[in-house]
């Protein structure tokens, strides 16, 4: 939906994702089974925490600041303006697999702090 220029590879890949979740959501149309995609934004993982604190070492800056500087400068258009847990994005996944979710089939689901700038 909204590429960076520096992640289009990333993008290219989670495009496929969600048009190969679609189809098969469509395939499987009536039988109880549901296929949807999460699209998770900037995420506090194990590999972006590792980033974040190197950055922060080699600018002698706090994690904190660099955080701040990227939602700023580089994601200015989260809501957030944090990096999202993995827990905040597990609960998404855990709800989308559970029963409650059983009229949700074949969408795109942003758990990404309002970086995507739609309303749909």
């Amino acid at each position: 939906m909204q590429i960076p220029p520096e992640m289009v590879h990333y993008g290219m890949t989670k495009t496929a994702q969600v048009a190969v979740a679609r189809g098969i959501a469509e395939s499987v149309a009536g039988t109880g089974v549901t296929v949807n995609s999460i699209l998770a934004g900037p995420t506090e993982s194990e590999g972006v925490g590792a980033f974040v604190e190197a950055m922060a070492k080699q600018q002698n800056k706090s994690k904190e600041t660099i955080e701040k500087e990227f939602f700023e400068h580089v994601r200015p258009s989260s809501l957030l303006k944090r990096f999202a847990t993995v827990d905040e994005v597990a609960a998404l996944v855990t709800y989308i697999a559970g029963e409650l979710s059983s009229a949700t089939n074949g969408a795109a689901l942003r758990v990404d702090g309002g970086v995507v700038k739609a309303i749909l």
